[in-house]
Formats: C-alpha cells, structure tokens, sequence
C-alpha cells in the first residue's frame, strides 16, 4: 500500500537552543513519507540560519522566512506552502516519539474516523513530569463531533492541532486567525462543523516543553490579557456554533462562558476594571445576565459558582481583598 505525504509545519521565532531537538525529532519518524516545513516568523537570533543548515541536512526539509506576524500567519503560510495530503504541525520548543506519525497515519487509514489525535504529556525545563492537562483514555476511542465538543467545552479534551493528523481536504480553505493567541480552539470548532468522527490514541508521543518565556508560555502580564481576551471570545463564538449546530450542548456552552469569563475576571489587572474599557465592562454585563446560570448550571462547581457571584456581584472589591490575602500568604 503507497504511503501518502504527509506536511508537519513547524513555526519558529527566536528558538536557536530548542530547535534542533525539535526537528531531529521529526526526522527520525518511522514514517518516513513526510515533507518539513520550518516557517522562520522573522527571528532575530540565528534561529534563521539554523533553520537553513537542518535543510542542507535532510531534503525533506523546506524553509521559509517571513517578516514577523506570530504563530497563525506562520502556520498558514506552511498550510498554502504544503504538498502532502495531510497536515501536522509541531510547536518549535516541543518533540514528539519517533512512532507517532506512523501510528497516526495507520489510524487514519482504518477509514473510521476524519481527525486522529494522539495523547500528550508535559514536561518541565529540568525534565521532570508535569500534571497531565489533558487525562489519555486507557484505549483507543472514537468519539462523534458533538461528543468531542462537549469534552472541550468542559476543558476535557485537547484543542491543540499539534496533537492532529489532519487531510488538507478537511480542512478546505480554513485558517488559523492571525493576531490571537488561542488560535487552534477557533479553528478546530469549525472543523467539528464538517466532521463526523475523532480517534483519540492513548499514546503520549507527543511533549509539551514548558520553557519559562517560551514564545507560547511567556509569563508577561500583557501577554495574559490578551490570552483571556481571546478565550472569552471563543467562549461567545462557540456559543454561536452550539445554538446554530449542536443544541444539545446549551448548558455546557453557557457554562463553558461562564467559566473563561471567570478566569478573565481573576487575571485582568485591577487597574484596568474602569468602565471605560469596554471589554471589561461587556463582561461584567454578559456575567450579570446569567446570575441565574451560575446558580444551577450543573457543569460548575460550588467554589466556581460562588466565585463567578462575588466577581460579578463587586469584582473590583472582590480583587483587592484577594490580592491583599496573597501578599499575606507569601508574607507569611
């Protein structure tokens, strides 16, 4: 049986110390029927001419260089750039196991499923473990897109496309949304729109390396507003996509509002809870309309429920008081 292409794209921007791991990594896969595309996102430290010197290595490898425009518009490039039939993509600080692709593409061909995602772990700078964010199933499962929806919904399952094997077919003319941060959660909702069939393997061959100022786990205050900005806009465009196409999912979509909403109240900066900023104040209104939701909505729990009431109810003073506590707390 021919083995079919398969395009990983992987965006790079200032990575010089973690690259090569990364694309050893892919280069060493038994499935050996594959084409890499390192996406050079206009990187201003070497990290360019590394990217020329691991093609130079391997023909598999093809490099584009482009001004600086972030995550999506690299990883859109490598989508209009790539010639296989399916799509993967790897994050430039992370690696994954030398079997994954062949396992994946095996999966795929069994014919039962559109998107095949293989299970995750997540690994410190020391190499040590971190919790599982995303619990592996014991055995391999095939979920529908409404099941697979509500597992996102209640932050169960995993959104991220590095963790996809995808056919270009599928995915048709959609695209990452450029100037986002929470850019694969978008895109994978509208591909639930036009997929019957996920297969979830519970193999953890893919690794998340948590590098403190990593260009996707930067700790910089700005970078976390723009984060929980952008989560409670999926929140209201996931709402649209539940009522539209699943509405079986109500209370799981207005509980998952609920809760990005929560976790933008509690990161916000106290200085920016003013009424002239208006993606404050329409949060506090969206949250003041469903009082009633966050009393009954059985997806919540009791400490969530009563933290939604307090922050919505006075959130201003419900923030100082939690910050005076902490600085005690690390005081003490």
């Amino acid at each position: 049986m021919t083995e079919e292409l398969i395009s990983v794209i992987i965006p790079v921007y200032n990575i010089i110390d973690c690259l090569e791991r990364c694309v050893h990594s892919v280069c060493t896969q038994t499935y050996r029927q594959l084409e890499i595309l390192l996406v050079d996102d206009g990187s201003t430290d070497g990290t360019g001419r590394l990217c020329d010197e691991l093609a130079r290595k391997d023909g598999r490898i093809r490099v584009f260089h482009k001004e600086n425009g972030g995550s999506s518009s690299a990883r859109n490039l490598g989508i209009r750039e790539a010639r296989g039939a399916y799509l993967g993509f790897v994050d430039s600080d992370d690696f994954i196991d030398p079997q994954m692709y062949e396992r994946m593409y095996a999966q795929m061909r069994e014919g039962d499923c559109q998107i095949v995602q293989i299970s995750r772990d997540e690994l410190n700078e020391d190499g040590s473990r971190r919790p599982d964010v995303c619990i592996p199933p014991e055995q391999r499962v095939v979920q529908g897109s409404e099941a697979f929806l509500r597992s996102l919904l209640l932050h169960k399952g995993d959104c991220s496309f590095c963790t996809k094997l995808i056919p270009v077919a599928l995915l048709g003319d959609k695209r990452f949304p450029e100037g986002e941060l929470n850019e694969d959660f978008c895109l994978l909702v509208q591909l639930l729109e036009v997929t019957e069939r996920i297969c979830i393997l519970p193999e953890q061959m893919y690794h998340v390396y948590y590098r403190i100022g990593s260009n996707t786990r930067r700790k910089d205050r700005d970078d976390f507003s723009r984060v929980f900005e952008d989560i409670v806009r999926n929140a209201d465009y996931v709402g649209e996509v539940v009522r539209r196409r699943f509405p079986s999912l109500e209370k799981e979509a207005i509980r998952f509002g609920l809760y990005q909403r929560l976790d933008y109240l509690l990161h916000i900066p106290v200085i920016r809870m003013v009424n002239s900023d208006a993606f404050y104040v329409g949060v506090k209104r969206w949250c003041r309309r469903h009082l009633a939701d966050m009393t009954v909505n059985p997806y919540l729990t009791v400490k969530q429920k009563m933290d939604l009431m307090l922050l919505t109810l006075a959130p201003r003073s419900v923030r100082r008081v939690h910050g005076v506590l902490m600085r005690l707390r690390e005081a003490g």
